[in-house]
């Protein structure tokens, strides 16, 4: 058995740290609107992290393959509990009361304990990687195979990914955790053993699958009009005059958030205008210490900060992308692939969607956000990546 590798249990304090940091200075505002303390948001963030890092610490001290009950390892009891624990979460807490799942934007997404708020969403994120690669190392393999047959193999995963968007994306009014989820999935099956075919069509149906959802919610619809105006000059640009004529969308509600977002950014320039004194979470850019933290920092810290703490985020998935690529074990390689998938994506669809790249998605950035459920849920994943590191020669 090797060591753990600390220098990615580090650099996740890191990020924690830097998250604490913009949980005192953002939310400016929305501490003044609702007569909150001043240390609200952080002394909160503050607990989460100290929470978050033993949880790292304690599940790297662990043995991932010592048998824990019956034939099944700790690694594989921590990851069924994650799965089928935060699957059936989901399924009950539609039926709770509002006094314990209170109804936010029309959707029931966080189970209220006391003080405490959890979303079952973003633990299912980790269950579901572990899930998938346990499952898949048992039925793939990288034996060819005709395109029935990886259909007939992969019939049952689709239907519980279908389970999954009823209950993400139709019950929770979340298609941004779906798509994280999609993508994981068409990653975590293509290296497991499908052919590259089957990774098309599926990529192919994933889109499909997306545009239903977007035209079948009218929310959903107004927030893709939205980033349509934004960008449609730019793009149909390129086209010619009568087919940009059919494609542009006029009277649509241009998405001041967006602009606001751009705004921030461009007036942190290079080094910031300094912490604490940004001007555009005073009331201009709702949400700036959880979806737009990325704007809020990049006013604070200008494009040095964005930067180096960019550089951060890509050395942890690159640690864990090697704790994965060194593991001999296939489950805990496609669990780490896993896990620097969900990193990834979450950080990128954010980062795009801020800048109006994308439609803004509402996911949360790894570490950054504010918000108890998304770095505990982290911080498990990553302590069972620190888990496997001991398997793995990272030498």
């Amino acid at each position: 058995m090797y060591e753990v590798d600390s220098r990615l249990f580090y650099a996740c304090i890191v990020l924690i740290a830097i998250g604490m940091i913009f949980s005192l200075s953002l939310p400016a505002f929305t501490v003044l609107y609702y007569d909150y303390s001043s240390y609200h948001f952080f002394l909160r963030q503050f607990v989460v992290g100290f929470v978050g890092i033993f949880i790292m610490w304690k599940l790297s001290q662990i043995d991932p393959d010592k048998r824990c009950i019956g034939s099944l390892t700790t690694f594989e009891v921590i990851g069924f509990t994650l799965f089928f624990g935060s699957f059936l979460a989901m399924i009950v807490m539609q039926f709770l009361p509002t006094s314990l799942v209170p109804v936010t934007g029309g959707a029931k997404r966080w189970i209220r304990l006391g003080p405490i708020s959890l979303s079952p969403v973003e633990f299912f994120k980790i269950g579901f990687v572990f899930f998938l690669a346990w499952s898949f190392t048992r039925k793939l393999d990288h034996n060819k195979k005709r395109l029935k047959d990886e259909f007939v193999l992969l019939f049952p995963y689709f239907i519980l990914f279908a389970i999954a968007v009823f209950l993400i994306a139709i019950l929770q009014k979340d298609l941004g955790q779906v798509v994280v989820l999609a993508l994981t999935l068409i990653v975590l099956a293509t290296f497991a053993g499908t052919s590259k075919r089957f990774f098309g069509l599926f990529g192919l149906a994933g889109v499909i699958l997306v545009f239903f959802a977007i035209i079948t919610q009218e929310h959903r619809i107004r927030r893709f009009q939205s980033w349509w105006v934004t960008n449609q000059d730019f793009v149909l640009s390129f086209l010619p005059a009568s087919m940009a004529d059919i494609l542009r969308v006029s009277g649509a509600e241009e998405p001041y958030q967006i602009g606001h977002s751009l705004n921030a950014i461009y007036h942190g320039g290079f080094f910031g205008v300094g912490l604490g004194n940004g001007t555009f979470k005073l009331g201009f850019l709702s949400e700036v210490h959880t979806d737009f933290v990325l704007a809020g920092i990049a006013e604070e810290i200008g494009f040095i900060g964005i930067f180096c703490i960019t550089l951060m985020m890509i050395y942890v998935i690159f640690r864990i992308l090697k704790i994965s690529s060194r593991n001999k074990n296939r489950v805990y390689h496609l669990f780490g692939l896993g896990v620097g998938t969900i990193i990834t994506m979450a950080f990128l669809i954010n980062s795009y969607g801020i800048t109006s790249i994308t439609p803004i998605k509402g996911i949360a950035v790894p570490f950054l956000s504010y918000g108890g459920s998304s770095i505990l849920a982290l911080c498990v994943g990553i302590g069972m990546v620190l888990m496997i590191s001991k398997k793995a020669d990272l030498s």
